[in-house]
């Protein structure tokens, strides 16, 4: 019984270090590699590391690896923010996708 608990606490513990959230862009700070975003109504800036992942999904298709420039452009130019789905450990993104409209 004891193994059980402490396998549970365990899971728990492991599936809190990263959280997934979807958020809306405030501002991007291009030499800093920073993103501001907010979620519900807070707002929370995380840093773009070295290691973080870009994917994209066009409807209707599964996702693909996208570049640090296409994310740039993503944050960049869009008017009234970008949505964007993040993973983030701390202060650092690890996981960043967003829904594109075609191919």
């Amino acid at each position: 019984m004891r193994k059980l608990l402490m396998a549970l606490c365990a899971m728990f513990f492991m599936a809190g270090l990263v959280v997934a959230v979807e958020v809306t862009v405030v501002k991007y700070d291009k030499d800093k590699k920073e993103v501001t975003v907010k979620e519900g109504d807070k707002e929370n800036t995380y840093k773009v590391g070295d290691k973080t992942k870009f994917t994209t999904t066009a409807k209707g298709e599964n996702s693909k690896e996208s570049t640090y420039e296409a994310f740039e452009k993503r944050v960049s130019g869009k008017k009234g923010g970008a949505k964007l789905d993040i993973k983030f450990d701390k202060d650092t993104l690890t996981d960043v996708s967003w829904k594109t409209k075609g191919k």
